[in-house]
């Protein structure tokens, strides 16, 4: 899938080069050339052919807590609280 878009990205940076370069080209067309055939294009065809991929990501997310509901200590932390009073001390 990538290979395809860098191909297409190189052919058009090409074009642009030449629009650029050629004698009644200028440098604004070139700008125009690159955007509107090269990244608005290759931009939309990408994030159509990622759906599936974000699809399967939310969907692992999503999973996840579910599968790790394990009671947490109340600090949120991995080891046993302390005594939150210190013990009263007796006069000898």
């Amino acid at each position: 899938m990538y290979l395809v878009a860098i191909a297409w990205g190189y052919v058009v940076l090409m074009m642009a080069v030449a629009e650029a370069t050629a004698p009644n080209g200028t440098v604004l067309g070139a700008v125009f050339t690159f955007l509107l055939y090269g990244v608005l294009p290759l931009s939309i065809v990408l994030y159509i052919l990622g759906t599936p991929s974000r699809r399967r990501l939310r969907i692992a997310r999503e999973q996840v807590p579910a599968a790790s509901a394990a009671p947490l200590q109340p600090d949120g932390g991995e080891h046993a609280a302390g005594d939150a009073v210190a013990p009263e001390r007796k006069e000898p």
